[in-house]
């Protein structure tokens, strides 16, 4: 933030939004590398390392009660070299570090504290703090004094504490384990989901609630498992609560990052692109198993949203919109009731607050209200007011496009405009499984579109993919969740598209991902590559947390290119890495989710549904295969336009040849394909065979 009159400093000249915000602190704020840590050594000072993000409501917090406070900077200025880093530019020495804070607080969060001595080694960590203490959190002013006057009289306690720290750490990331993974491991995550299960408004724990999208989807691969009932309707209880919570933006559509309480009601308002994406490609799912056109719309809605408003004019997708505007949290998102009265008339105003749940006295800050319809769908309400569904969905849709063009004209929150290539993997697997499942051509053109952009800008001369983009500058090697992420993307949009370049750009990146993250003595993946900056340790991540880990898109991706190409070292990587991982996941699968959906399919039949001819009837039978819920079968086409490409990269499929010069479709299993279908009515009821379990 900009302040009249004072001297930025160092990170005048980052690309990051979230560095920006900082370069006009009075604290002298360093980027992350050697000359920071030379500063240290030189200087003989401890290093205050802060990581956080763009649209962090407590890091905002943090600068305005500290980093802009002209005391607290002379303080760390005069004692310390201070750091700042973007988590989601620098995920690995956020990794790295968090699991420090984790181990010595038994908790974490942004934005994250550290004091480390000028080998990086840290001996304090934390994450918000006041400038002053207050009842149940210490001081950040009482924190730096007592760092300084140890660092004066028992420094060696603390760098002994720092080493024993860096070295629990590494020791810990080099066990090893040799496992196997059962099919009981799946009941047993069902199990955890169960009990933690809010029966009343859906998701699983207490407040605050965040939303479990990798979760959804293993609980719907559950129920095409099993048959179990329960489990899709915890799914359908948590994609219907969320929708009609606050959560959800009823007019410029996207989910907030959690809810603060227990009915999605109270968002924390940051929108993160990956949410978006995630959330989105649960609900298509949604849709395909119960064919519930609210999950649909939900869907249609959130791909809109981030079409208007996170894309750029290359085709990359944004990474945040922040909670805050103003310096108010929500403010650009509430609304008081005289304004919906005023903007709306009488007639339309009461009747879009009665749908919406705004009342005088508000359910937010000062009397605001966050929109929402929980527990009251539309047919209920216009039943209940002896009117037409149709009827009141059209008033309704009115008057949110009247309050939607209203609060365009308020101050927006800020956008961080950086291209992530992990988080951009995620919603092009969301906008390319959308224009599958939705039969929209502008969703899978969306998903080309990022992919081209990550192809032109975010690959170096070398090959090597990068991590971020910004204003003109592609850096960083990109890290193991880029590439799954990426693959992930690139094969959703083989199965919508049928253009076999983007099923060998997915193996091409498979291929690097093993070269540069494989750990060839233990097996599994490491966070980042070989040939990038080594940090005090080098972590291998498999918890799934609101983004699944690297290690557990790696294992489902690959599972899938296995079963597509017939790699068999593809697939011994996902034999290995279940092997290294099984004791973790069986102790606490819940906690696994996404790891969940490899073992889901590498357990289940090898399932192929193959296309040949290219004539106007494979359009039509792609959009009847993509309105099914097959989550462990794979599309592949023959086609003839690539005869050399088919049989270099999915030569099994070469057998597979047309009937009479029609387009044909082979639905095969375990090795063996049923017979050829040449119509369409065929095909629809050879699929309905398989919406029933598998077991």
């Amino acid at each position: 933030m900009s302040i009249t009159g004072r001297k930025p400093n160092r990170l005048i000249n980052a690309k990051s939004p979230y560095l920006l915000q900082h370069a006009y602190n009075p604290v002298d704020w360093h980027p992350w590398g050697r000359e920071a840590f030379e500063k240290a050594r030189v200087e003989d000072k401890p290093i205050f390392l802060s990581i956080g993000y763009s649209t962090c409501h407590w890091c905002h917090v943090m600068e305005r009660e500290s980093f802009e406070d002209e005391e607290v900077a002379d303080f760390l200025n005069r004692n310390f070299v201070s750091i700042k880093v973007d988590r989601e530019e620098r995920p690995d020495v956020d990794h790295v570090y968090m699991t420090v804070c984790q181990t010595l607080t038994a908790q974490g969060g942004w934005p994250l504290t550290i004091v480390m001595d000028s080998d990086t080694r840290p001996f304090f960590a934390g994450t918000y703090f006041p400038k002053h203490g207050i009842p149940g959190r210490a001081g950040l002013m009482d924190i730096l004094m007592a760092i300084v006057h140890k660092w004066q009289t028992e420094r060696e306690s603390l760098l002994m504490a720092g080493a024993q720290i860096t070295e629990a750490i590494i020791q810990t990331e080099k066990r090893t384990f040799n496992g196997s993974i059962v099919p009981e491991v799946l009941d047993k995550a069902y199990t955890q989901f169960k009990r933690d299960f809010d029966t009343r408004y859906g998701g699983f724990g207490t407040a605050p609630k965040f939303p479990s999208p990798h979760g959804l989807m293993f609980l719907m691969r559950y129920w095409y498992r099993t048959g179990n009932s329960e489990a899709l309707t915890m799914v359908e209880k948590t994609l219907d609560g969320m929708r009609q919570g606050g959560l959800y933006d009823h007019l410029g559509y996207g989910f907030s990052r959690y809810s603060t309480d227990e009915q999605w009601l109270v968002p924390h308002f940051e929108k993160m692109l990956y949410d978006n994406a995630l959330l989105t490609y649960a609900y298509l799912e949604g849709y395909q198993c119960t064919g519930n056109p609210d999950y649909a719309r939900v869907a249609d809605e959130v791909l809109t949203y981030i079409s208007r408003d996170m894309t750029g004019p290359q085709g990359g997708f944004y990474s945040a919109e922040d909670a805050d505007s103003q310096g108010e949290e929500g403010k650009f998102y509430v609304w008081r009731h005289d304004e919906i009265m005023e903007h709306l008339g009488r007639e339309a105003g009461e009747l879009f607050s009665e749908f919406y749940g705004v009342t005088s006295a508000g359910n937010f800050e000062l009397r605001t209200t966050v929109l929402n319809h929980i527990g009251r769908t539309m047919g209920d309400y216009a039943a209940k007011n002896g009117r037409k569904t149709e009827e009141v969905e059209a008033e309704l849709k009115r008057s949110r496009e009247k309050l939607f063009e209203v609060r365009e004209q308020r101050v927006h929150p800020y956008k961080d405009d950086k291209v992530l290539t992990a988080w951009n993997g995620l919603m092009i697997a969301a906008f390319a499984k959308g224009g599958r499942v939705l039969s929209n051509p502008e969703y899978t053109n969306k998903a080309k579109g990022a992919v081209d952009f990550i192809f032109k800008e975010l690959i170096r001369d070398d090959g090597r993919l990068l991590a971020r983009y910004r204003d003109g500058e592609a850096a960083y090697p990109a890290y193991l969740e880029d590439h799954a992420f990426l693959i992930w993307g690139l094969i959703e949009l083989y199965e919508t598209t049928l253009e076999l370049n983007y099923l060998v750009k997915a193996l091409d990146l498979a291929h690097q991902m093993e070269k540069l993250f494989w750990d060839e003595r233990v097996g599994g993946f490491y966070y980042y590559g070989s040939d990038a900056e080594k940090l005090i340790s080098r972590p291998k991540e498999v918890y799934d947390g609101a983004m699944p880990s690297g290690n557990s898109v790696a294992v489902w991706v690959l599972g899938r290119l296995t079963s597509m190409t017939g790699n068999k070292k593809l697939g011994a990587l996902v034999q290995r890495t279940f092997s290294i991982y099984a004791e973790d996941i069986e102790r606490y699968p819940k906690a696994y989710a996404a790891f969940l959906l490899g073992v889901d399919f590498h357990l289940s039949p090898a399932r192929q549904i193959v296309i040949t001819n290219p004539v106007a009837a494979m359009q039509e039978m792609l959009a009847e295969i993509g309105k099914h819920f097959m989550p462990n079968a794979v599309v592949l086409y023959n086609d003839p336009a690539q005869e050399a490409g088919v049989a270099k990269f999915v030569p099994h499929i070469q057998v597979q040849r047309p009937i009479e010069g029609k387009t044909t479709v082979y639905i095969c299993e375990n090795f063996a394909c049923q017979q050829p279908i040449t119509e369409i009515s065929s095909l629809k009821q050879a699929l309905e065979r398989h919406l029933v379990p598998i077991q």
